[in-house]
């Protein structure tokens, strides 16, 4: 794997139990992403991208294959240092946003650093600058239900990209906005990828998301089906 690789899924398949039922959700899939790429899995529901996303991010794991982040193969990993990877070096934003209700804003995205062990001082500087950074400047302190979807994705952005990832995993980041926060949201993303180099893999089935995206990969059956670069 080359320095600038920081994803590599090589021959990596998942099969579901359902009773006595086998169901596969990815058919030997391989796949590299490199540093600072600004990526979409799309395709159908049942497609597999889901479960790509979720097996890259160590949530999930393979029935076969292998899989690699950072240089580590997840399935060597010990319970601890899989859960280490995760806080440090995958960012995480979902569709619901997942922010923790009794927080601030501040306190949400702070969340993974003070899990870290950054000094206070150094943690608030960081905070602080990353929320100004989201368009969420003077909105420290106001809790998730004080906020509009848009904001409280915002705050899950920010708590993503807070520790300095190498990877982040947004899973339909755009799926409960309307289209003017969607397309705020994706700028934002796109802003952060080319000013912070913090790279972005997709799941998604919002045209918005793939025209964005400088790779589409569509998958279908669990196996890709296209994967197209743009200039």
């Amino acid at each position: 794997m080359t320095d600038s690789v920081i994803v590599q899924l090589q021959a990596v398949e998942k099969i579901y139990q359902q009773g006595k039922i086998e169901v596969p959700a990815l058919r030997g899939l391989d796949l590299e992403v490199r540093r600072g790429e600004f990526m979409a899995l799309t395709g159908p529901s049942g497609s597999g991208k889901t479960t790509a996303l979720n097996i890259i991010g160590g949530l999930d794991t393979p029935t076969r294959g292998k899989v690699v982040v950072d240089g580590r193969e997840l399935a060597t990993l010990s319970r601890g240092e899989l859960s280490r990877m995760r806080r440090d070096k995958i960012g995480f934003v979902f569709q619901a946003y997942n922010l923790v209700p009794v927080l601030t804003a501040f306190e949400n995205a702070e969340m993974v650093l003070r899990l870290q062990g950054v000094p206070t001082a150094e943690r608030r500087q960081r905070v602080m600058k990353l929320l100004a950074e989201v368009g969420l400047e003077g909105m420290e302190h106001r809790k998730p239900a004080e906020m509009s979807g848009g904001q409280q994705q915002r705050v899950a952005i920010a708590r993503a990209i807070a520790p300095g990832p190498v990877v982040t995993l947004a899973d339909e980041p755009t799926a409960n906005v309307d289209s003017a926060t969607a397309e705020m949201l994706l700028s934002l993303m796109e802003r952060l990828n080319r000013e912070r180099d913090v790279t972005f893999i997709f799941s998604t089935h919002d045209p918005r998301v793939m025209a964005r995206a400088r790779r589409v990969i569509r998958m279908v059956d669990g196996k890709i089906e296209s994967d197209e670069r743009k200039e």
